[in-house]
C-alpha cells in the first residue's frame, strides 16, 4: 500500500519532522529551519479569538423536511413543497461562559440553525427560550459584562447579575425562566429552540406577515437541579450529542411557526416586536410546518463547529427582518463579530459557504479563494469562488452582463418596512412597557416543586447582593405576583 507523503503547507515533501536543523548535535539552530518556523508560526496562530458569547458550542449536520407548504405566506423556495429537504447545520451553546466553562451551567442555550437553501443560506439564530433579557441592543454589552467574571477578581459574581436585573425590569421574564427548573437542560437533545425574535415572511404579491419560529424537541424536555448538575461531567452535553448521533439515535425537532398579520400588529395589545414578550398561543396558535433531524457529526471541531458563523442578517428571498430593536442591532453586530474573529471572507470557509452559486464583486482579503462551492461538502479539499472566475469586473454597474457579470434581481426585495404614523426619530424610553404580566403568568403555571426550585435558585444568587438590590428585585417579583415575592423573601431568609 502506498504511503501518504508528509508535506509543508505549500505541498513540498518534508524530510524530517522529528529533528530541527542545528550546528552539530549539540549546537544552536540555524536560520534555514523554515519548516520549523512554519510549524511554530502556525501553532501560535491556530486558535482564533473565542466568541465573546456562545463560546462553548457543539454542532451537527442534518436535514429539514417540509410537512406543510408556506407558499401563501412566503416565496422562500425551501418552504414551498411538502416533502422537500434542506441540509442544515445546528450549533448549540451555552451563552455566558468561555470555552473552559461547564456544559451544565445555569445559562440559556444557543440554538442556531444554518439552512443551506438553493437561494443562499438562511441563519435562524436563536436560543432555547422564547424571550430574552433585553429589548434594546444598546444594553447588550452591559448585560453581558454583568454575567461574565468580575472585572476585579476574574471570578463569577452573581451579585453583579442581580444588580443589572434590579435596574432593568425588562429582564424579569427571561430571568424567571433562567432561574426556573428549565435553567439547566439535561442535554442538547432535550431543549426547544426559538427564533425568539419576530421575523417576517413576504409572498410574491408583496404581502408581509410577521412570524416567530419554534423548534419543539421530540425527545422531550429534561432538566437538572443545581445538585444534579454539580455531579455531571463538564463535557457531558457535548459527549451526549456526539454519542447519540454515532449510535444512530438521531435527535429531531418538530418545527412550528406563529404568524401575525401586519394589520393585527398595529392593534395588538402586546408589542409584537418586543423580545422580552411572547405571543400567547391562544391568540396565535402554533402551526406545524416541518421536521428537523440531526444525523451527521462534524469531522473537525475547529473547522466546522468553531469556525461556523451564524448571522441574523443572512436572509433568503421571502424571509426578512422586523422592527424588533434587538434584531436590528444583531443585523450589524453578528457579521461584524465574524469579520473580527475570522476575517472578511468568513463566508468562503466551507461550513459557512452556500451550496448555490455565489456571484458578487467583493474581492481579496484573508482566505480569498477558499471558495463558495456549488454543492460542497464539509470535507472537500478545494473550492472555486464563482465570484472570482465569471467576470473580470470588480465594480457594479458595468457593461458586461452579457459576459456573465452579476446583475441584481429586483423582484426579491422585501416590502417596504412600515413605521408608525408621524414617528419621530430620537431616544424612545420603553420603561412604561409591561414587563410583569407575562413573568407572572409563567410563575402561576408552575407547580409547587417548580416554584420551590425558582425561589431557591434566585435566593442563592440574590443573597450575595446588597439590601438595595434585594429590595428592588422583590418589588419586581411582587408586581409579577405577590406569591412570587413572598416565596423569594422566605428563601432569602433561609439562605
Amino acid at each position: 500500500m502506498s504511503k501518504t507523503t508528509l508535506t509543508t503547507s505549500a505541498g513540498a515533501p518534508v524530510a524530517d519532522d522529528n529533528n530541527s536543523i542545528s550546528v552539530g548535535a549539540r549546537g544552536p539552530l540555524t536560520f534555514d529551519n523554515h519548516y520549523l518556523f512554519e510549524k511554530l508560526a502556525h501553532f501560535n496562530r491556530e486558535r482564533i479569538p473565542e466568541r465573546v458569547v456562545h463560546a462553548r458550542g457543539t454542532a451537527a449536520y442534518g436535514t429539514f423536511t417540509v410537512t406543510k407548504s408556506l407558499s401563501d405566506y412566503t416565496f422562500a423556495n425551501f418552504l414551498q413543497t411538502v416533502g422537500s429537504q434542506t441540509e442544515v447545520f445546528l450549533r448549540f451553546s451555552t451563552v455566558g461562559g468561555g470555552q473552559d466553562s461547564n456544559d451544565y451551567a445555569r445559562d440559556p442555550r444557543g440554538f442556531a440553525v444554518k439552512f443551506y437553501t438553493n437561494e443562499g443560506n438562511w441563519d435562524m439564530v436563536g436560543n432555547n427560550t422564547p424571550v430574552f433579557f433585553l429589548n434594546d441592543p444598546i444594553k447588550f454589552p452591559d448585560f453581558i459584562h454583568s454575567q461574565k467574571k468580575d472585572a476585579r477578581t476574574n471570578l463569577p459574581n452573581s451579585a453583579n447579575a442581580f444588580e443589572f436585573w434590579a435596574n432593568h425590569p425588562q429582564s424579569l421574564h427571561q430571568m424567571t425562566i433562567l432561574m426556573s427548573d428549565r435553567g439547566i437542560p439535561l442535554s442538547y437533545r432535550n431543549v426547544h429552540g426559538f427564533s425568539s425574535h419576530t421575523l417576517s415572511f413576504y409572498n410574491a404579491q408583496g404581502k408581509r406577515s410577521w412570524v416567530k419560529w419554534h423548534f419543539k424537541t421530540n425527545q422531550g424536555i429534561k432538566t437538572l437541579t443545581n445538585e444534579e448538575a454539580a455531579k455531571m461531567p463538564v463535557n457531558g452535553a457535548q459527549k451526549d450529542l456526539v454519542d447519540a448521533i454515532d449510535r444512530g439515535e438521531f435527535p429531531s425537532w418538530t418545527v412550528k411557526v406563529q404568524i401575525m398579520s401586519e394589520a393585527d400588529a398595529r392593534t395588538y395589545g402586546i408589542n409584537p416586536f418586543d423580545l422580552t414578550k411572547v405571543w400567547p398561543h391562544k391568540d396565535y396558535p402554533l402551526i406545524e410546518i416541518g421536521q428537523l433531524e440531526l444525523n451527521k457529526n462534524v469531522r473537525n471541531y475547529f473547522a466546522e463547529t468553531e469556525q461556523v458563523a451564524f448571522a441574523p442578517s443572512n436572509f433568503v428571498p421571502g424571509i426578512n427582518a422586523s422592527p424588533d430593536k434587538m434584531l436590528q442591532g444583531r443585523l450589524l453586530a453578528y457579521q461584524d463579530a465574524h469579520r473580527y474573529r475570522i476575517g472578511a471572507n468568513v463566508n468562503q470557509i466551507p461550513v459557512n459557504a452556500a451550496k448555490c452559486p455565489v456571484n458578487h464583486y467583493q474581492r481579496d482579503g484573508a482566505f480569498s479563494g477558499m471558495g463558495c462551492p456549488v454543492g460542497h461538502s464539509s470535507d472537500e479539499a478545494s473550492y472555486t469562488n464563482a465570484a472570482h472566475t465569471i467576470s473580470a469586473a470588480n465594480f457594479f454597474p458595468n457593461d458586461r452582463a452579457s459576459d456573465g457579470a452579476p446583475v441584481t434581481t429586483p423582484h426579491v426585495a422585501p416590502p417596504l418596512m412600515p413605521v408608525l404614523g408621524d414617528a419621530w426619530i430620537g431616544y424612545h424610553n420603553q420603561d412604561a412597557e409591561d414587563y410583569y404580566t407575562q413573568a407572572g403568568n409563567l410563575f402561576r403555571i408552575m407547580n409547587d416543586n417548580q416554584k420551590a426550585q425558582l425561589f431557591g435558585n434566585i435566593a442563592g444568587g440574590l443573597s450575595t447582593a446588597s439590601a438595595s438590590i434585594q429590595e428592588r428585585m422583590l418589588a419586581q417579583f411582587a408586581k409579577a405576583d405577590p406569591a412570587y415575592a413572598e416565596g423569594v423573601k422566605q428563601a432569602l431568609a433561609a439562605a
